[in-house]
């Protein structure tokens, strides 16, 4: 007599060894990248920072010191006063920059991000 004749042969669910393998290296990887990444991420927002700032000192030397005391605080290494471009547009004074930062992968392949960045307008202006 057989008591579980019309039940369906039991199908296993979940995640196969492949499937895991996979997945961890796929996190591993992420988690490499990421973890390269964000404080480039953080010097680039602390450079926007910086040359909203220093635009208010009004002459380029100005600019360019006060970019730099501000690059000593924050950390700022990827640019220096002296790469900001500065002009004067309806006696006001913007302030921008651009820059590229590499993570290397593996062997040839390398991660570019290119970061541009320039004073907005003031409440004022």
């Amino acid at each position: 007599m057989k008591l579980h004749s019309a039940q369906r042969p039991y199908r296993q669910r979940g995640i196969t060894f492949f499937g895991l393998i996979v997945l961890v290296l796929f996190i591993v990887v992420a988690f490499a990248i990421g973890s390269q990444s964000v404080p480039i991420f953080l010097e680039y927002v602390a450079a926007k920072k910086a040359i909203e700032k220093a635009r208010n000192e009004g002459t380029v030397a100005g600019v360019r010191a006060a970019f730099d005391r501000a690059a000593a605080i924050d950390d700022i290494n990827a640019i220096k006063g002296s790469d900001l471009e500065i002009t004067k547009v309806d006696d006001k004074v913007k302030v921008s920059f651009k820059y590229s930062r590499e993570i290397h992968i593996a062997g040839p392949a390398y991660l570019v991000y290119r970061f541009e960045a320039q004073t907005r307008p003031s409440a004022g202006e």
